[in-house]
């Protein structure tokens, strides 16, 4: 069994009940064992009472935080070539159509987010197995498939993010970086919780949430009870 660093020993210790219910407690913990010598991810991890495998209990939307999550992405547009200059201006980072294409299938992916216009999407079939496993694959239902460049890309640079739960029914979500103040964090994890409340799948039958955590990169998980959100 690997052995525990004394960081991780004293951050564990912190920890020192199964479950929390009161959230400004949580955040203030959650900060106190961001001690790596980076800008820690903050990340909260619920557990649903879903099976993705059937279509009407699937999780996948967007969403944008009230503080934004402290990520900058690379996006990449894929559109005809008259829409260059829009989607430049709106802040594209790479701007392409079949030479685009090519790159992607030669596995050149320099980009977090792939935007692009309807009628490039048949175009797009064949590249599935190389941009699904990633999630890349733009769809209408993440926004990611749109006619308005100038309005996407702008939604998309201020924060707008897509999430969708696993295989195994666990969304993994960031919501901000360790040195946000705790207001922000606060925000930002009421938001989160409340966007994966409203986009309940219609298939899912009792209750819907099973456990949810949140913790940094580097720190441990800390529970939160839901209670905490009533």
């Amino acid at each position: 069994m690997q052995k525990l660093s004394r960081r991780q020993q004293e951050n564990r210790q912190k920890i020192d009940i199964n479950s929390y219910s009161n959230i400004q407690e949580v955040i203030k913990l959650l900060k106190s064992t961001a001690t790596a010598k980076f800008n820690e991810t903050v990340e909260v991890h619920a557990n649903l009472n879903i099976d993705p495998k059937y279509a009407d209990q699937q999780l996948r939307t967007t969403m944008t935080l009230p503080h934004g999550n402290g990520k900058t992405i690379r996006i990449a547009v894929l559109t005809n070539e008259s829409n260059f200059s829009e989607s430049q201006l709106a802040g594209a980072d790479i701007t392409g159509n079949d030479d685009l294409i090519a790159e992607i299938s030669q596995g050149n992916i320099n980009f977090e987010l792939l935007v692009a216009t309807p009628e490039m999407m048949p175009k797009l079939a064949k590249l599935g197995r190389v941009l699904g496993p990633k999630g890349l694959m733009p769809s209408p239902k993440s926004g990611t498939v749109t006619t308005n460049l100038t309005d996407t890309l702008s939604e998309f640079k201020k924060g707008k993010f897509e999430y969708k739960a696993d295989k195994t029914g666990i969304v993994h979500i960031s919501f901000g970086k360790a040195d946000f103040t705790e207001t922000q964090l606060a925000d930002n994890l009421k938001a989160t919780y409340k966007s994966i409340e409203q986009n309940r799948p219609s298939g899912v039958k009792g209750k819907y949430f099973k456990s949810l955590y949140v913790c940094t990169t580097m720190g441990p998980s800390i529970q939160l009870d839901l209670s905490a959100f009533e």
